[in-house]
């Protein structure tokens, strides 16, 4: 440590017994001491001024920069404090100059080591004061074992919700609780099981994936045949317009995707293959056809992926902003909805429509123009071969007009 860092970020592990003669030789040289109750708490009877850390982090923030630089601040912290601790706050709000980070074993370390489990190749999700589950969607997708850090909102009993929900429901869940305590329990769980238990805190989960649902998400692609998708009576954007329009969309990771009229979900959920860790809300005004749209997506373990029941235009009022726009059905009501949703495309906002009617075409392009985007039409004629019984023939689908709208940066 040098001499000019006098903050000093120090990893407990899971518990004071994890600490080792360096780590009290630190703790014992210190002018402040600073932790959450549980981390001072073994230090009570220790002659240091100590400071409990709450919610306010800003206030630590204020205390920590207004430490002379002769003073030695030690900050007590869970695990290792670089893994979605408060010693990455620190380093980012202080002067890194002035700061010394001491790791120690992280929960989410000795919780595989609690089961016997490689985790070189996990993926590591904190829902810990956070709203976004885009993370955890994708993370359940591509890796055998997640390991997820709870709160007392996400809690073992959500997650196996929100698992349930999302067609995950043939993972498996290790709960970890009070680790490091002589109250620690680990045990495994369904989602089904772990639905309507109580779990003490603090805890974290572990999810193994189905090794099934991991096949079945690397089937998706972008062009999937129809019969890929449940559909009511051909009402699919076809695999070949799906393929153009998802290239006129211009996705791009970490987008968000309206797919309005998405009638089978087929292009949102092809989208998904792009998208990566964004976010895609399909809207359908029918019942049926949401729970189809559901369906599919839990097929291909879609879990960034959304379907809302609600009647167009009415419906966009409440979605989340968009960066991308897919308007595949609305009828008689088409130019209302090109109208209202273009006023949500934010500069550099792309909307891709569908049409088959003369009239929707020309409606289209004066709805998009009108709200300062430039609009660009491609015709689709698709014909596909037929056997005959001693060839093929080509058989014409509708000639489809794919209208793309971009709002100028």
């Amino acid at each position: 440590m040098k001499a000019m860092q006098n903050i000093i970020i120090l990893g407990m592990g899971m518990s004071a017994r994890d600490l080792t003669a360096a780590h009290l030789e630190i703790i014992r040289g210190a002018d402040l001491l600073m932790g959450g109750r549980r981390h001072l708490a073994p230090f009570k009877d220790l002659a240091v001024p100590k400071q409990v850390i709450t919610g306010d982090i800003d206030a630590v923030m204020a205390t920590l920069r207004a430490q002379p630089a002769e003073r030695r601040v030690v900050v007590l912290a869970s695990g290792d404090p670089l893994l979605f601790g408060i010693g990455a706050r620190i380093v980012r709000d202080i002067d890194p100059q002035r700061v010394c980070v001491v790791p120690n074993v992280s929960s989410i370390a000795a919780a595989f080591a609690r089961i016997r489990e490689a985790w070189h190749t996990a993926a590591l999700v904190s829902l810990h004061g956070r709203q976004d589950t885009q993370p955890l969607a994708i993370a359940l997708r591509t890796h055998a074992h997640v390991a997820v850090l709870t709160d007392a909102r996400h809690t073992p009993a959500w997650l196996a919700g929100w698992l349930r929900d999302k067609g995950a429901g043939q993972a498996r869940m290790a709960v970890f609780e009070q680790m490091g305590t002589a109250a620690e329990k680990i045990a495994w769980y369904t989602p089904a099981q772990a639905l309507d238990l109580n779990f003490s805190t603090p805890n974290l989960v572990i999810v193994k994936t189905d090794p099934q649902a991991r096949a079945d998400a690397r089937r998706l692609q972008i062009g999937m045949r129809d019969a890929a998708f449940a559909h009511d009576q051909g009402m699919i954007t076809k695999a070949e317009v799906r393929a153009v329009v998802l290239a006129k969309l211009r996705l791009q990771p970490g987008m968000t995707l309206w797919d309005l009229g998405a009638g089978s979900g087929a292009v949102g959920i092809e989208a998904s293959v792009l998208l990566g860790a964004g976010r895609i809300v399909a809207v359908e005004q029918h019942p049926e056809r949401v729970a189809r749209i559901r369906a599919n997506a839990r097929r291909y373990h879609v879990y960034n992926h959304e379907a809302i029941q609600a009647r167009l235009p009415e419906g966009m009022a409440a979605l989340p902003a968009p960066a991308r726009i897919f308007i595949g059905g609305g009828g008689r009501d088409l130019t209302a909805i090109v109208q209202a949703a273009a006023d949500r495309l934010p500069p550099g906002g792309v909307i891709v429509v569908n049409t088959v009617l003369l009239d929707n075409l020309t409606s289209t392009i004066h709805a998009l123009e009108a709200r300062g985007l430039s609009a660009e039409v491609v015709q689709l004629q698709v014909a596909r071969t037929r056997p005959m019984p001693w060839s093929s023939r080509l058989l014409a689908e509708n000639p489809v007009w794919v209208i793309s709208g971009i709002r100028k940066e």
